[in-house]
């Protein structure tokens, strides 16, 4: 199939042809995050229009934000001020001319790894990702759970300790407990740093307990870790799993799988699966 997927991140909004499941063009820009709501629409028809082809056959689109899915409003965008409540489905259908679906962005890392990445062939998948914060999509018996409201599989907001889980188990950890930017851990890290290294040591009992609350909840056969705090997981894996030795179903947790994602355009190719998933389930 031909398609389109959106990426609306933090920093820059991407959008890529994606044929077959695999990118043939890739356009980016970053985000005009102050401006209005009708500039950030020009920003994501403008790419669209650079990748497309004139045969696709759909556009999913993931935004770091809640949805109502089915009638494609995005709602309160953390990191766009002039985005409260936009009929996005609605206005990209009408630019356009082909079916639009629209979802949160772990939603959306979820599907990708389904149907094209590490969790292909499994049908109960938590998609994780580990960024400035922590979040999580669903695939329960094959079908993409969002909920109702789609929050579903929000861990990282679960209350945890003194605040929220995503506080311990996401970078935000290392700014919070040691006043110092995450990326500079991960370099020293990598050069052996004794207090980098237990730093990583202590992030890996949280990011540990985090996934514990995912397999109490969902059971799913694969976890696969996201986001940029994944490229740290040879210094907190040690840690994370025996943490994940406090978990009561041992027998269960042998069976259960957890991958890295090996591909930095998931949420591309996760937004056309969303297209997938929505027009041929």
């Amino acid at each position: 199939m031909d398609l389109i997927g959106v990426d609306l991140g933090a920093t820059n909004v991407r959008a890529a042809r994606v044929l077959d499941g695999k990118l043939e063009k890739v356009a980016r820009q970053k985000l005009k995050k102050e401006g209005s709501a009708g500039v950030i629409f020009d920003q994501i028809t403008g790419l669209i229009n650079e990748v497309k082809s004139g045969s696709e056959e759909g556009i999913g689109i993931g935004v770091p934000s809640v949805v109502d899915v089915e009638k494609g409003i995005v709602r309160d965008v953390q990191n766009i001020p002039s985005w409260k409540e936009v009929p996005l489905k609605q206005m990209l259908e009408e630019a356009c001319s082909v079916p639009v679906c629209v979802n949160n962005d772990a939603n959306c890392f979820v599907l990708g790894e389904t149907y094209f990445g590490k969790a292909r062939g499994f049908r109960n998948v938590v998609g994780l990702i580990i960024g400035t914060g922590m979040a999580a999509g669903l695939v329960l018996g094959g079908r993409l759970h969002a909920g109702p409201n789609c929050g579903a599989g929000e861990i990282g907001m679960i209350p945890y300790r003194d605040s929220i889980l995503e506080h311990y188990s996401a970078g935000q950890f290392f700014e919070r407990r040691y006043h110092t930017d995450g990326k500079k851990v991960f370099q020293k890290a990598r050069q052996g740093d004794s207090r980098a290294l237990d730093m990583y040591k202590e992030f890996g009992t949280h990011v540990g307990n985090g996934i514990l609350v995912a397999l109490y909840a969902y059971d799913p056969e694969i976890i696969v870790l996201g986001g940029s705090g994944r490229h740290g997981y040879p210094f907190f894996q040690q840690s994370m799993r025996e943490t994940l030795n406090n978990f009561a179903y041992q027998n269960s947790l042998k069976k259960m799988v957890i991958e890295l994602s090996g591909d930095d355009h998931m949420a591309l190719l996760g937004a056309a699966a969303l297209v997938l998933d929505t027009l041929h389930p």
